[in-house]
């Protein structure tokens, strides 16, 4: 249990109007549900942490938060004893490193940002609140273009022009009692429907192999099995190369032939749910990992209890440093002896 420390804190040091910014979306984010600031605010915190506490409340949203700008601004402490505090705040529930993937396709990249919080938070309401903050980002849909914003004008009508007819080729008028009815528009042709890929597929034999000739009727007696192929998922090119590979000398009957290759030389179904893109060819989902606040190693934050790795926690709490896995130790052994060795070979 924190003990309230008695001695005076050092006055906190206004933060400066050129204090630097951090690039956007990265540096100090507040977390919501915080209590009014007051004087008793980190009263059970150290004179050190009370103070690089004090200043970091007091920052803007989206300020630099790198020890060597705190540094800057906190010349009392230099950089280790900044980051000491900030080991120690994170340990007593009021910040949280985190970074995440921002961006989409080509351009995704890393953001770092530091969550605080006046209110000391326990480890669950940390987990909690970066779940949500995770489901939030995901969840959040794309944001418009500017040019998108803003629907476009509907045109103006124009009007179309009423076409004149000839003068001998004016009808006579009719007589006053008995006036014409207007002539119907003519109803307007419909284009043909364009040939089907394995029409064409089908079409083309001829033109790659002679002997496979089809006439207009043979293509579209076969375009349905040949559709079947494609909608397996084979390419124009398979389905060419599996109809005319291995042809014997004569091909006695074209349309026969083909139909008992498309038949007995149909592929497989293949599944028809596809493999989750990867993120070099898709666009990853926003990912949010919270980092140890001592040495950046990224974790989840259930991992991550105090905001520290197991091997900072340890150094955290027995005031010493991480003890070395001797696994490595060995290791880094090895491999400087081979260098060593390789120095001495002419």
């Amino acid at each position: 249990m924190a003990t309230p420390h008695l001695s005076s804190a050092l006055s906190v040091p206004a933060v400066p109007a050129a204090y630097p910014m951090a690039k956007p979306g990265y540096g100090k984010r507040s977390t919501p549900g915080q209590q009014p600031r007051s004087r008793d605010d980190f009263a059970l915190l150290p004179t050190r942490e009370r103070y690089v506490a004090g200043f970091v409340d007091h920052l803007p949203d989206g300020a630099a938060m790198s020890i060597k700008q705190l540094a800057k601004q906190l010349p009392l402490y230099g950089q280790q004893a900044i980051s000491t505090a900030l080991n120690a705040l994170s340990v007593a529930g009021h910040l949280r490193r985190v970074r995440c993937a921002v961006g989409a396709g080509d351009e995704t990249r890393w953001a770092f940002r530091t969550f605080w919080s006046r209110t000391a938070r326990d480890n669950e309401w940390w987990n909690t609140y970066l779940a949500t903050e995770t489901a939030a980002r995901t969840a959040a849909p794309a944001e418009p273009p500017a040019a998108s914003v803003r629907p476009a004008p509907a045109p103006a009508p124009v009007a179309v022009p009423q076409q004149r007819t000839a003068p001998e080729a004016a009808p006579a008028p009719a007589p006053a009692t008995a006036p014409a009815a207007p002539a119907a528009p003519a109803a307007p042709t419909a284009p043909p429907a364009a040939p089907s890929p394995a029409y064409l597929a089908l079409a083309e034999l001829g033109r790659k192999d002679i002997r496979l000739a089809l006439s207009a009727d043979d293509c579209a007696a076969l375009e349905a099995l040949a559709t079947e192929w494609l909608d397996r998922g084979v390419s124009i090119d398979y389905l060419t190369s599996a109809l005319t590979a291995g042809l014997p000398a004569q091909v006695d009957c074209p349309p026969r032939f083909v139909r008992r290759r498309l038949a007995d030389k149909i592929p497989p179904q293949l599944p028809t749910t596809a493999p989750s893109p990867s993120p070099s060819t898709g666009t990853p989902a926003p990912r949010l990992l919270m980092e140890c606040t001592d040495c950046g190693r990224p974790g989840r934050p259930e991992a991550l209890p105090d905001g520290l790795c197991r091997p900072c926690r340890a150094a955290h709490s027995s005031g010493g440093q991480p003890s070395a896995d001797p696994t490595e130790v060995a290791a880094v052994k090895a491999r400087m002896a081979n260098l060593r060795d390789l120095l001495k070979t002419p």
